[in-house]
């Protein structure tokens, strides 16, 4: 079974938190190479000062999008650019953004399905996400799909495995991933990686004690 990419997001239900720049030191300490935030949360400023501090800590920068209006998804992306991230995960407005990065390095990785709500919530039968996926994934500058698989009424790792199998580029597993037999289906289902934020951030896993640092020992163990 191949490892998945932790991705440490400095987000409590779905927005970055306001200490999120003590968060960078203390998981660049423990090894994590994977960090991102959302795209509310912070004003740009204080994202722009977590960028470089993900960056001096040698780890790839994430930027998931949870705002669902294309003006307000469209300043995410603009924001993705200044800031010079390594990945943009999330979103719906696909075309526009494609047309956005064309001209930079920014890995682009849109939901897939219906989403809803915030936090965000995916719908629709495993048969309509797996049709949105393969829609998506067609675009060339689409080079990964963000699932929200337990963010849905379907049943989880049948989803991942379905999406997975019907596409040939990663898919990263965001939202809601709060226990080790998730992280293990993920892997089972053959994603790339999967998000962690409040889980993390509020203690929740096993395997280690409350504090961050090992909370992101012990995801990072499951992680394989």
């Amino acid at each position: 079974m191949k490892q998945c990419d932790f991705i440490f997001m400095l987000t409590r239900n779905d927005r970055t938190v306001p200490d999120a720049a003590r968060h960078v030191e203390t998981a660049c300490k423990a090894g994590i190479r994977h960090i991102g935030f959302k795209d509310v949360g912070l004003p740009f400023t204080a994202l722009r000062d977590l960028t470089r501090q993900i960056r001096a800590g040698s780890a790839s920068i994430y930027l998931e999008v949870v705002s669902l209006d294309r003006e307000s998804e469209i300043r995410s992306v603009e924001a993705a650019v200044d800031l010079g991230v390594d990945y943009l995960l999330g979103g719906t407005h696909v075309e526009d953004v494609v047309r956005l990065l064309e001209d930079s390095k920014i890995r682009y990785y849109p939901f897939p399905g219906r989403i809803v709500g915030h936090p965000s919530i995916l719908m629709g039968s495993t048969s309509d996400i797996v049709a949105s996926a393969r829609t998506l994934a067609a675009y060339s500058g689409v080079h990964g799909l963000d699932l929200l698989a337990y963010r849905s009424a379907n049943d989880g790792p049948s989803l991942i495995k379905a999406v997975c199998s019907a596409i040939d580029k990663p898919v990263i597993i965001a939202g809601s991933v709060d226990r080790p037999e998730r992280i293990e289906a993920i892997r089972k289902g053959g994603a790339a990686g999967f998000t962690v934020g409040t889980s993390a951030l509020d203690g929740r896993f096993p395997g280690g004690g409350p504090n961050l640092d090992d909370q992101l020992a012990a995801i990072a163990g499951f992680a394989g």
